[in-house]
């Protein structure tokens, strides 16, 4: 379904295109694969890494579904085709034959809490974030760098629940969401150490107004996923809003740029917490969207790898379909 379908019954969304068949639980976090060009996206609580192609009217076909154990919250692709993944308490790695094998842990099993969105920096690190998984209140989250020799360093350990991520054009601030506060965070970056300077609010959003994942576009400005209003909402880094994207879906997750050219904006969406009468009145929740957004996004940062010689396989599946 395009706008042109939505015009008909009178919807004025913007030029959007529900661009799967199948809704999704809790897509997440997409990211575009520029040599295999193909996009990747993770299904959270179902725990499944999709893989799909971008076609030329702006649909995605599904072409793998790779299960992981457990819950998965992000997933970033080095230039070699292997996958970083944020796993329920630790890193995996899928190396380009398929193979899993755990990295460093970064949760005990006893914590209640799950690795979220992750990124990899403008260096090849991965970047991510925990949040608590009954929801209940905590400031006690955290955002870590996974240095390449599997050292994980703590950016920020009090947080409410640590989303979104991004990096300025040229590399030099990080931007991260804390969604509780609704809080956009920046701080000059270090590319070249992964180190972090101090902490600053970039700008807060209204109440009501959860910000949850992000990518920043090749002009420099946030493309925010707003939860619960089924918005993206395009913001100069200190918080002036220049334009907002209206989705058919009330949960909008994350959003990134693909295509070849990075300019087709892929949004993910989810039908978490969607009660019957809200699928009803949404019949297109939980789908991927995208968009011809009129800017460009920016080259995908590859992941640099890890230093992981004797990592045991520890028997965890590879490709293949989900249940």
């Amino acid at each position: 379904m395009s706008r042109t379908d939505a015009a008909a019954s009178g919807n004025t969304a913007d030029d959007w295109r529900a661009a799967t068949e199948e809704s999704f639980d809790l897509a997440e976090g997409p990211v575009w694969d520029p040599v295999r060009e193909r996009l990747l996206w993770v299904d959270i609580r179902r725990g499944a890494v999709l893989v799909g192609a971008l076609n030329g009217d702006g649909t995605i076909s599904i072409e793998d579904r790779v299960p992981t154990p457990g819950m998965v919250g992000a997933v970033a692709v080095s230039e070699a085709g292997e996958w970083v993944l944020a796993g329920e308490r630790g890193i995996l790695i899928r190396s380009a034959d398929g193979q899993l094998a755990e990295g460093p842990t970064i949760l005990a099993a006893d914590s209640g809490r799950r690795l979220n969105d992750g990124k990899a920096d403008p260096a090849g690190r991965f970047v991510v974030g925990t949040l608590k998984i009954d929801e209940s209140p905590t400031t006690t989250e955290r955002l870590v760098v996974v240095q390449p020799d599997g050292r994980v360093d703590d950016l920020d350990n009090d947080l409410s629940l640590s989303n979104g991520l991004g990096w300025s054009p040229d590399g030099t601030v990080l931007y991260s969401i804390d969604t509780i506060p609704r809080v956009v965070h920046a701080r000059d970056y270090d590319v070249s150490t992964g180190t972090a300077g101090p902490r600053r609010v970039a700008f807060a959003l209204d109440e009501g107004v959860n910000p949850d994942g992000m990518t920043v576009d090749a002009e420099g400005q946030l493309w925010i996923a707003i939860w619960g209003r089924g918005e993206v909402r395009r913001c100069t880094p200190d918080g002036e809003l220049t334009r907002t994207l209206s989705l058919p879906s009330p949960h909008t997750t994350c959003v990134t740029f693909a295509g070849p050219d990075l300019a087709t904006m892929v949004i993910t969406t989810a039908t978490k917490d969607l009660s019957d009468d809200d699928l009803a009145a949404h019949p297109l929740a939980g789908r991927l969207f995208t968009v011809d957004a009129g800017v460009r996004g920016r080259p995908t940062a590859w992941w640099s790898g890890l230093q992981r010689s004797g990592l045991p396989a520890s028997g965890l599946p590879g490709s293949g379909s989900a249940a």
